[in-house]
């Protein structure tokens, strides 16, 4: 057999290979879909369809590594995901880099004091559509999805905050929509940087959402919710008690407010570092939850402790929150 006709014989079982992989993660993805969304939203799962250019151009170089741009052509033609799961399972069965996969995720980096975050895929989840302005970092990324966007930290693995958008009509669709509880590792994040399922595994801490289930007004963005990048190691008493009181009393806010109502919240660390799983995640000795209603200008912050013993207390201001977390998080403050 000459090299040509090896190297081509290489190229077509790699081909295969790789048709098959995809095929069995379409297939995958139209179970999931028929399981937990609307029938909307099946129709068009089932209905999408993947071009083959893009396989061709990813096998070119059979051997090589997949540049980040073709990966993000070949995403596209996946269509977008709701819950993360193909483009998870994609990279880990390939081995593709993640650090650039997809375009709602973006680094932000230099050793500035602070930095003003962009966010310019979904700056519609912030007042004004300006987004915060944070301590500087190198290991934080912005994270979009449809119903919140998200600041993640590598070092922590946890966000930095979650932002979302109310209001009476959201709140209102949200009401009764069923929990999916398919929780998921976004491979938008590079594994050195993200949190994985067997972190939380028997780590006797909830996988705490930030932007609540709750508060998920459609099928896609009650999926998105369950990524890992919305969690934190929360502990089970106080995030079933009091942090889930906090989230209803926002809700029922939102319902009464009389236009948008934008809410951040986000993990705080002091004291002597705590960990869980092999991946090291990062727990937060306090939780903070922000409610800014754009229509009266009027704000207030929650701030409570990660333990047992926690209990609702008396919100503290604007002003507080930013001296104790060192974000700006409204525009022109």
């Amino acid at each position: 057999m000459t090299k040509r006709t090896r190297k081509a014989s290489r190229r077509r079982s790699l081909r295969s290979v790789l048709f098959s992989k995809i095929n069995g993660l379409l297939r995958m993805r139209r179970f999931w879909f028929g399981l937990t969304s609307s029938a909307a939203v099946g129709h068009q799962v089932s209905g999408c369809t993947v071009g083959t250019g893009w396989y061709d151009a990813m096998l070119a170089k059979v051997g090589g590594t997949v540049a980040a741009p073709l990966l993000a052509s070949g995403l596209a033609s996946l269509t977008p995901l709701a819950d993360g799961l193909t483009h998870y399972v994609l990279h880990d069965l390939l081995g593709l880099p993640t650090s650039t996969a997809g375009s709602g995720s973006s680094s932000i980096g230099g050793a500035a004091s602070s930095t003003a975050t962009q966010f310019s895929q979904c700056r519609q989840h912030f007042p004004a559509g300006k987004p915060p302005v944070v301590p500087g970092a190198a290991d934080l990324r912005e994270l979009c999805y449809s119903s919140f966007a998200v600041l993640h930290s590598g070092s922590h693995k946890t966000p930095v905050f979650v932002a979302e958008r109310l209001n009476r009509a959201s709140i209102l669709q949200a009401k009764g929509r069923q929990r999916t509880d398919k929780f998921f590792a976004d491979a938008r994040l590079p594994r050195a940087e993200r949190a994985e399922l067997a972190d939380y595994q028997g780590s006797g801490y909830s996988r705490g959402h930030m932007a609540p289930a709750g508060n998920m007004a459609t099928a896609e963005a009650m999926a998105q919710s369950f990524s890992l990048a919305n969690m934190v190691p929360q502990n089970q008493t106080q995030n079933a008690g009091p942090w889930s009181q906090i989230e209803q009393d926002t809700r029922s806010y939102a319902q009464r407010a009389q236009g948008d109502v934008y809410v951040f919240t986000g993990p705080v660390f002091s004291g002597p570092a705590r960990t869980i799983g092999p991946g090291k995640v990062q727990v937060p000795s306090h939780l903070f939850k922000l409610v800014y209603d754009a229509s009266t200008g009027k704000s207030w912050a929650h701030w409570q402790a990660n333990a047992a013993g926690t209990r609702v207390s008396a919100p503290i201001s604007y002003d507080e929150l930013v001296r104790r977390s060192g974000i700006r998080f409204l525009p022109g403050t």
